[in-house]
């Protein structure tokens, strides 16, 4: 198969039209000609992640966040980024990124969410697009009856772990069966959340301030976990789509953590 092919089958997916118009997703560096027979799939293009697709003999990284998101007038070794695009080319690896193209996909990376920590039955966008409502940003789906607390425990059962695990704004013992979720940061959305009428809005980055008000003022209770781990179960779901497109190549799905935060005390 070739990089082009590959391409075309995550970009009916993941239409690159349907990112936001601050994103930057598509190919970062290879050629579309290329043959393709190994793809690693991670959350981060970082070193780390570039090593261990070098150890794995990997002909292409998909990612979700983007290596260059504001732009840059320069490539040169000489800086941290540069040196990542110049190793992955001197050694014909090829980076792509699908980010909220694939946030607001159906399934997409809200979809991988919900399913991991439990979420059951059918799954519709906790913020549709105008003219799609069956994409768009987190989704809204149940769990059978059971405690805040239980489900934070759930929920840290089903995602990967990180230093600092999960955070909970609301009394333990209060009863959840209709949950919003969101991969990344989704503080933008807490208004939503509420209006949908959800017992627990699960995402990441929530800041003090917003996230106070917003229990304070009655709203549903909150779950805060890791970026990365929220994001980190759309890989399989991408690497699923790929195989299932008709593509023949070897998948991957990196288990390198590479949330930001190492370390808690």
């Amino acid at each position: 198969m070739t990089l082009a092919d590959v391409i075309n089958v995550l970009e009916a997916a993941y239409p690159p039209a349907r990112a936001e118009s601050w994103d930057a997703v598509g190919l970062v560096c290879g050629d579309p000609a290329q043959d393709v027979r190994k793809v690693l799939f991670a959350v981060d293009p970082v070193p780390v992640v570039a090593e261990e697709a070098l150890d794995w003999g990997a002909d292409l990284i998909v990612v979700h966040h983007p290596l260059y998101l504001r732009g840059t007038t320069s490539v040169a070794a000489t800086t941290y980024k540069g040196r990542l695009v110049h190793d992955l080319i001197r050694n014909d690896v090829a980076l792509y990124t699908a980010h909220t193209n694939a946030d607001v996909a159906n399934p997409g990376v809200s979809d991988a969410l919900a399913r991991a920590v439990g979420l059951i039955g059918d799954l519709v966008p906790l913020s549709p697009l105008p003219d799609d409502p069956w994409r768009g940003l987190g989704r809204i789906g149940s769990v059978p009856e059971m405690t805040l607390g239980d489900f934070a425990k759930q929920v840290l059962a089903g995602l990967p772990a990180t230093s600092w695990g999960v955070r909970v704004a609301g009394e333990p013992s209060r009863p959840v069966t209709r949950v919003a979720v969101s991969g990344g940061a989704g503080d933008s959305l807490l208004g939503t959340a509420r209006a949908a009428g959800v017992d627990v809005f699960l995402t990441a980055d929530l800041r003090h301030h917003p996230a106070s008000e917003f229990v304070e003022t009655g709203g549903p209770a909150l779950i805060d976990a890791a970026h990365w781990a929220t994001e980190w179960p759309w890989l399989r779901s991408a690497a699923s789509i790929l195989t299932s497109g008709g593509v023949n190549v070897e998948t991957r799905v990196s288990a390198t953590v590479t949330d930001a935060w190492t370390k808690g005390y």
